[in-house]
This record gives structure tokens, C-alpha cells and sequence, in this order.
């Protein structure tokens, strides 16, 4: 997404990406960024929080319009857990002994609903 921003922006077309994986897209010298330290997946906030999403995608048009330099990066005042911010950290994507059964029976039921809607002829949904 942001060699397709920085493309997009040298053709005159202004772009805004926004993130939750700020070392890569600051890497990669997009113009303007909002980065919301949650785990990946979730840029525009927590879901099923509307007033969150909505404040962030604000905060987004707002830099879109005032960015004062190249290379500009907000950061979203929010925090994933109120409680320990960073304990969701110690958890994203951990697989041990303690979840590894459940995740495969997880991928297992996962890979067999995509046969029987392959078999049945549907699409992803």
C-alpha cells in the first residue's frame, strides 16, 4: 500500500495511508500517515467502535489537508487496552503448546468451509 501511495503521489494525486505497522510504512517515505498502535489488522481503531473508526479517518482527512511537511506522521491518541496497553503485544499472533491444538482445528475448519464454497461454487463471503 505505500509504494502504491508514493506512486500515486509522484502522478499529483494526494494520499494519506494509514497504519498500524509504522517502521514499514515510515521505510517506505509515504507523505502523510496516521498510525494507531493496535495490532495489525486494525489502522482505523477497534471493531466495532464507530466513534473510534470515525475519529481516526477524521484525523486522516485533517492531515490530508494541514500535513505541514514531507514525510508526515500522526499518531492516534488511543490505546488497545485501557488497562495494559501493552500486554496484547505479548499475545498478537503468539503460538505455543498452550494454543497450538486450537489453532490448527481453527485452520482445519477453515480450510473445509472454503472447499465445501468452492465445491457449492461460491466465492469468498
Amino acid at each position: 500500500m505505500s509504494l502504491v501511495a508514493r506512486h500515486l503521489e509522484e502522478a499529483g494525486l494526494p494520499t494519506v495511508v494509514m497504519g498500524s505497522a509504522r517502521d514499514i510504512v515510515e521505510e517506505c517515505g509515504v507523505a502523510r500517515f496516521v498510525f494507531t498502535d493496535f495490532p495489525l489488522g486494525n489502522p482505523t481503531g477497534k471493531p466495532d467502535d464507530v466513534a473510534m473508526q470515525t475519529s481516526i479517518t477524521g484525523m486522516a482527512l485533517d492531515l490530508l489537508e494541514r500535513a505541514w511537511e514531507p514525510r508526515t506522521t500522526v499518531q492516534t491518541p488511543f490505546v488497545w487496552n485501557s488497562e495494559n496497553n501493552d500486554e496484547w503485544r505479548q499475545h498478537f499472533m503468539k503460538v505455543d503448546d498452550s494454543n497450538r491444538g486450537a489453532l490448527a482445528a481453527a485452520g482445519d475448519q477453515r480450510r473445509a468451509a472454503q472447499a465445501d464454497a468452492k465445491a457449492e461454487g461460491r466465492g469468498r463471503g
